[in-house]
């Protein structure tokens, strides 16, 4: 109880104030180019603002929700940015209709942030050898949910489905947290047996962890902001060494082609990732 009631306060801590400045600090802050971000919560945005060089004159203006909250802020214009992640590899083919109903193709162009693993947090060593959302509901393993809105949360309901699985066949279903560190926590504290998330989320707390989901994080900007010195200082930002190795050092992480430009019409069909040499 102790231990749960610890990682609910810093939860409360972390969405206590969802705006967040992220950036280099600036004497004049007239100088300073702030963008607005509208974004679903990942471990990589405080690696993107570290890359950012203190001569890069630019912050970003952070607010974390669920991915299809962050593209209806960019779609009605309220935020310059929008962080979202869609599935990839064997997934890819999921309808992403929800996605692309605030992205307009000729208007909104695509950067590419991170690819990062998702699957399920489990207890440390997995003693109920669960390998699937099927072995958490036969196991009778109390569940930790997603918020509804998120991206995390749609993909979690299509895995089910795709599953057979009722949500009511799920102990826990209705029970849910905001961040991923929230749902390794939630299960470190023994408040759940089982939640989903990132690898490097469970990683945090020595969580088992079982992959069952690639996925891509882009950020959507406006085609004609792109070529402008506040996005090209991100984007140069996203391609640099520096970034590069931040978020290598975040398990289930991968930063390749990080800061590439490509089509709202790549929603439709992403590829899957090329196989990585071990």
């Amino acid at each position: 109880m102790q231990a749960q009631t610890s990682a609910r306060e810093r939860l409360a801590r972390i969405l206590g104030g969802l705006a967040i400045d992220i950036g280099p600090t600036a004497t004049n802050e007239r100088q300073v180019s702030r963008l607005r971000v509208a974004a679903s919560h990942d471990l990589a945005l405080t690696s993107l603002s570290e890359a950012l060089p203190d001569t890069s004159s630019v912050a970003l203006d952070v607010s974390v929700m669920g991915s299809l909250n962050a593209l209806r802020e960019f779609g009605e214009g309220r935020t310059d940015i929008a962080g979202f992640h869609v599935p990839i590899g064997a997934h890819a083919a999921w309808d992403r209709s929800a996605f692309l109903e605030w992205l307009v193709p000729r208007r909104d162009t695509l950067i590419r942030f991170i690819d990062r693993d998702q699957g399920l947090i489990l207890a440390r060593g997995n003693p109920a050898r669960v390998r699937s959302l099927r072995g958490v509901v036969e196991r009778k393993l109390r569940f930790i949910n997603r918020q509804r809105g998120s991206a995390t949360r749609l993909l979690i309901d299509r895995m089910l489905a795709e599953a057979q699985i009722e949500p009511a066949e799920l102990e826990g279903f209705g029970n849910e947290e905001f961040t991923h560190p929230a749902v390794a926590a939630t299960v470190a504290s023994g408040g759940a047996d089982a939640g989903f998330g990132l690898r490097a989320a469970a990683a945090e707390y020595g969580l088992a962890f079982v992959p069952l989901v690639r996925e891509r994080y882009f950020l959507a900007v406006r085609a004609k902001d792109a070529s402008k010195p506040p996005m090209t200082r991100l984007i140069d930002a996203l391609k640099s060494p520096a970034f590069a190795r931040r978020v290598r050092r975040l398990p289930g992480y991968y930063p390749e082609s990080a800061g590439s430009l490509t089509g709202v019409d790549a929603l439709s069909a992403t590829p899957a990732p090329k196989a990585r040499r071990r």
